[in-house]
């Protein structure tokens, strides 16, 4: 009777080896060039979406997004105000996933585009690039992310405008 024993644990292992490896390959689907990306909240993506492509929540640490929902009515020059129950869940949101190894500080201004990550990303583009008509500044991702408003960053879905 030890041969069904032996049988059923190489089952066990089994199962538990193909659970492993079929969660570990969901999560390589859903992940950018540089790891594992947060599912983008709905309300998020609407709101913030409406003016400029809904960034990576964790490209920003939390006291950046809180310094940044606390002044929407001054949001680098507009007044992006939301109602209360709104900002409310985009906040709790942003607290909840926010940062990360790409946004380990606060960059100057609370800038995405001014943080030593996206720097270091984009050193290889020439100041006059950021400046062509189609791109108009660096803070425009969709101008050369062709999947940016889906929050994808994915290399090979870079097409920089002549």
């Amino acid at each position: 009777m030890k041969a069904p024993t032996m049988i059923l644990s190489h089952l066990t292992r089994l199962a538990t080896l193909a659970a492993l490896c079929t969660s570990t390959l969901a999560t390589l689907a859903w992940a950018d060039d540089h790891g594992p990306r947060v599912p983008l909240l709905p309300t998020y993506k609407a709101e913030c979406s409406a003016c400029h492509v809904p960034y990576p929540v964790g490209l920003l640490p939390t006291a950046s997004w809180q310094r940044l929902m606390t002044h929407l009515p001054k949001h680098f020059g507009t007044d992006a105000s939301l109602d209360a129950a709104t900002t409310e869940q985009i906040s709790d949101w942003l607290m909840a996933n926010g940062g990360g190894r790409r946004a380990a500080e606060a960059p100057p201004e609370d800038r995405i585009t001014k943080g030593r990550w996206f720097i270091r990303e984009h050193s290889e583009v020439a100041a006059d690039v950021w400046r062509r008509p189609a791109i108009k500044s660096a803070a425009n991702c969709a101008a050369c992310h062709t999947q940016a408003a889906e929050g994808s960053f994915r290399e090979r879905d870079i097409r920089i405008p002549k």
